[in-house]
């Protein structure tokens, strides 16, 4: 069922966007995704603004505070992963070699969070579900369907992770395949990239992957409503056509129109 009421540990559990266009980033995903936007004001000049489908909660934006514009950082998806206790996993990842960005802070009575930061670099976050149980429509088109880590040392950062989250990796079946597949318990929820496919000059970091019915021409309708189609459309056998997408204000992103009408992740 498409409907859901929440994730367990170890899930990808919630999607957001910082960017500098609030306003922007709700027309283009609402025209492209079909997605509803309901402003939440959180304080002086701060609204959070949930995305829904079907009235169900699936991501969210915010405008880029001022430090972290200080600090040069761009529009971008963040990842989040669920987890029990924000402060134990936080504690974990500097001593598995990570770092974190922003301690454990209680949102309001929504759920406690804290940022973190691979060894190679890239940045996810982690929340401790309160009232806020995250993304709650999932397996349908629009909705987060894969989470993609493109790391610099997939050898450092896959380690990492498992010790982290309790992840398992798989190479996929196909020969000379080095795709390695993530699973948190028995759900498949996302993937690395194998570095001699990757962009030796880009940053480690995460990607999140959204579904559609048809990626051509989603990725066509971001191109006219001012995002721009960095890779693809592209088929992989037995996986499906995907495209990277950049938004109007530069976060980037990923279409995904499966093989067959079984969607993976969360």
């Amino acid at each position: 069922m498409p409907h859901i009421d929440g994730h367990a540990a170890g899930e990808f559990c919630w999607f957001e966007l910082a960017t500098n266009d609030q306003a922007g980033a709700k027309r283009f995903y609402g025209a492209l995704l079909g997605w509803a936007a309901r402003d939440n004001p959180m304080g002086p000049n701060f609204t959070y603004t949930s995305f829904l489908l079907e009235d169900r909660d699936c991501a969210a934006a915010y405008t880029l505070m001022p430090d972290m514009l200080a600090k040069g950082i761009p529009p971008h998806w963040m990842i989040y992963v669920q987890v029990a206790d924000a402060d134990a996993v936080a504690a974990k990842c500097a001593e598995l070699g990570g770092a974190v960005i922003s301690p454990p802070m209680d949102v309001m009575d929504f759920g406690r969070m804290s940022v973190l930061q691979d060894p190679t670099g890239a940045v996810i976050s982690v929340w401790q579900p309160k009232t806020h149980k995250g993304t709650l429509i999932t397996g349908v088109p629009s909705t987060f369907c894969w989470g993609e880590l493109s790391s610099a040392q997939p050898e450092k950062a896959v380690p990492f992770y498992e010790a982290l989250f309790g992840w398992k990796t798989m190479r996929g079946d196909n020969p000379g395949d080095n795709y390695l597949h993530i699973t948190a318990g028995k759900l498949m929820i996302g993937g690395v990239v194998p570095v001699e496919h990757r962009d030796p000059n880009m940053p480690s970091h995460w990607l999140s992957y959204f579904a559609v019915s048809d990626c051509d021409s989603a990725a066509a309708k971001a191109n006219e409503l001012g995002g721009k189609v960095i890779f693809g459309p592209m088929s992989m056998e037995k996986v499906g056509r995907m495209a990277y997408v950049a938004d109007p204000q530069g976060a980037i992103f990923a279409l995904f129109q499966p093989e067959t009408s079984a969607q993976s992740g969360n």
